[in-house]
């Protein structure tokens, strides 16, 4: 009996209170997830070999028309900048993430737009590319963007027929900014912004999301030295506007909007650097009856471009 006992206790089957660990295993895990992403996978330890590489390798300088490449870090941050089309050349998902929705997300999107390579690293490898921030098991690497060259955007206007209509910031250090002059550049028929290469706001992932896409089709300009570029654009026949709050005139009775045109915009603190202020045709203030005493970037240069398109129909 003792044998048979011994026999019937290793014997498979159910057992008390097995009933949850049937049902679970029953459930379904959702889509196979991509080639990179799968265990023991041939695609999977090529993309883990690559994203030690990526990691390893010092980021590049930027160098003439390019900037530097940037890492969005986190699952809502990341999620938020795939729906926006900001420009992505990688993800990289941690190993045995937990695969929550965000995570889904984020690998669906990139799935469908092609062209962004999914690489699984390990946790103590994404915690050195991004310096120790929370990045929650998913990085983006923004590749460096194009910058024109400020000359190009004057052109490109002549190319088409049209009088140059092109926003300058100088000193305009918050990318949001940036991002909303883009958006209304594009949304009134401009040609371009141009931005100074050194303390200002640059081409990131946060300009991009503001820009809502108009980034991708409304070129920005960077200039070594924004005085020089104004000077340029000068010789070329192009008027230089200044916005200024203690401007000599209004911007109502300014003519120059009618032809080819550069806008000045400062920051919202200090306004117009005085070398770019003296470099300036004319400086004008935007008139504003409710008492304000400034305006931001992006709420200014709406402004006259709006004029300037109006005046143009």
């Amino acid at each position: 009996m003792a044998a048979n006992n011994r026999r019937m206790s290793g014997k498979k089957g159910a057992q008390v209170g097995s009933g949850g660990q049937r049902r679970k295993g029953l459930e379904g895990k959702g889509p196979t997830p991509p080639a990179e992403m799968r265990k023991g996978h041939k695609k999977n330890r090529i993309a883990g070999a690559k994203a030690k590489q990526a990691v390893r390798r010092p980021a590049p300088r930027g160098r003439g028309g390019k900037g530097t490449s940037e890492m969005v870090v986190g699952r809502n941050p990341v999620v938020e900048a795939l729906r926006e089309g900001v420009p992505a050349s990688t993800l990289y998902v941690q190993q045995f993430i937990d695969n929550d929705e965000r995570v889904r997300e984020a690998l669906q999107l990139a799935a469908e737009r092609g062209g962004i390579n999914l690489m699984e690293a390990p946790r103590p490898e994404l915690d050195r590319m991004t310096n120790g921030l929370n990045h929650q098991g998913l990085v983006l690497q923004v590749p460096p963007y194009e910058y024109a060259h400020p000359e190009d955007l004057a052109s490109a206007a002549y190319d088409d027929g049209e009088d140059p209509l092109i926003v300058a910031l100088d000193g305009v250090t918050d990318p949001r900014n940036l991002g909303a002059v883009v958006r209304s550049v594009s949304a009134f028929g401009g040609h371009g912004v141009v931005v100074p290469e050194r303390r200002a706001a640059g081409m990131t992932a946060g300009a991009w999301k503001t820009s809502a896409g108009t980034a991708a089709r409304t070129p920005v300009a960077r200039a070594t030295n924004l005085t020089r570029a104004l000077e340029s654009y000068k010789k070329a026949g192009i008027t230089v506007v200044g916005l200024a709050a203690d401007g000599e005139a209004e911007l109502g009775d300014l003519q120059a909007l009618d032809g080819p045109v550069v806008i000045v915009v400062g920051s919202e603190g200090k306004g117009l650097s005085r070398l770019v202020g003296e470099t300036c045709d004319f400086r004008v203030r935007i008139p504003m009856p409710g008492g304000a005493e400034s305006l931001n970037a992006g709420v200014a240069a709406g402004i006259v471009l709006y004029e300037a398109a109006r005046r143009r129909v």
